[in-house]
């Protein structure tokens, strides 16, 4: 079996300074790739920051003989991703791989929730996202080769109590994936994304006996395929936990022409329209692909 090496290739791991996203990084600089890690150093809600936390995992990497630098930009603004990815640029000549990872939290019911929580929240995971994938992805689009991997959650794909700013920034981040797998297709980019459970400073609390069993570690191997070459997906979103992979993805019931475009018919017809049938959801792939969908259900209909 053919050992996947990123020899050549240049990294940017956000949040690589502690959990997973330091698992990812030591995954894939002992696989060859140099890595630039990133890391604000700040608290579990974000607050503060440090340039130790980046600077221990870059010392790990040069230990066992790796290539590694650090980065102490935060992924919350505009330029601050331009920094982060003009810092592997500096360093390394090129950019092949991004993992978006960076995040915080800050938990409460929705009801109790103030604005600074949902800005802040936002502000890294989703934003942070989507300012760092930006310029990354113009440096892939020139040299028409990529891979970025997003990090997701089931809090915001499934829903968890108490976490609507996150579970909300996780979901805009499966947005983003689909949006850019689409966009990069036809630049040899490839984008998918990870809803890892994993015992990291963000969960220690809440897996119970759960937590020996998913350690990080155990979600980066993943991440090391979905981040080489041979990745053959892209628009993907995987469930990773322990060495348990799974895909998730969105898809829709047959559905239901009504006869009478009204409310009582909607009522009426409520079971059918939300009937599962394993034989004949549908899987849109795109939005183009949904609007055809409900073009030839519509237009079948005398």
């Amino acid at each position: 079996m053919a050992y996947l090496r990123f020899d050549g290739r240049v990294a940017i791991i956000t949040g690589a300074g502690g959990g997973l996203g330091r698992s990812h990084a030591l995954e894939l600089a002992r696989r060859g790739a140099h890595v630039l890690v990133n890391d604000l150093g700040g608290a579990l809600d974000g607050s503060g920051s440090s340039m130790s936390a980046a600077d221990r995992v870059v010392d790990e990497i040069t230990s066992f003989g790796g290539v590694a630098v650090s980065n102490h930009d935060s992924v919350a603004t505009s330029d601050g991703g331009q920094a982060i990815v003009q810092a592997a640029l500096d360093a390394f000549g090129r950019v092949d791989v991004l993992v978006n990872n960076a995040g915080i939290l800050r938990d409460k019911a929705f009801h109790k929730m103030d604005h600074t929580m949902i800005d802040s929240v936002i502000d890294v995971h989703l934003k942070g996202a989507l300012y760092v994938s930006q310029p990354a992805l113009a440096l892939m689009r020139e040299q028409r080769y990529g891979r970025i991997i997003n990090t997701s959650s089931a809090s915001g794909l499934f829903g968890n109590f108490g976490q609507a700013n996150y579970g909300a920034a996780k979901a805009g981040l499966a947005g983003l994936t689909r949006v850019l797998s689409i966009e990069g297709a036809s630049h040899g980019i490839k984008v998918n994304a990870i809803a890892p459970i994993a015992s990291t400073r963000m969960t220690q609390d809440i897996l119970g006996d759960l937590a020996v069993k998913v350690s990080p570690e155990s979600v980066s191997p993943l991440v090391a395929y979905l981040a080489h070459e041979e990745c053959s997906v892209t628009g993907h979103i995987y469930s990773v936990a322990g060495g348990r992979v799974a895909r998730i993805f969105v898809a829709e019931t047959r559905g239901v022409v009504l006869s009478e475009n009204t409310a009582e018919a909607v009522r009426d017809n409520l079971s059918r329209i939300d009937e599962l049938d394993a034989e004949g959801y549908h899987h849109p792939s795109s939005l183009d692909d949904e609007t055809t969908i409900i073009a030839q259900a519509l237009l079948n209909v005398s």
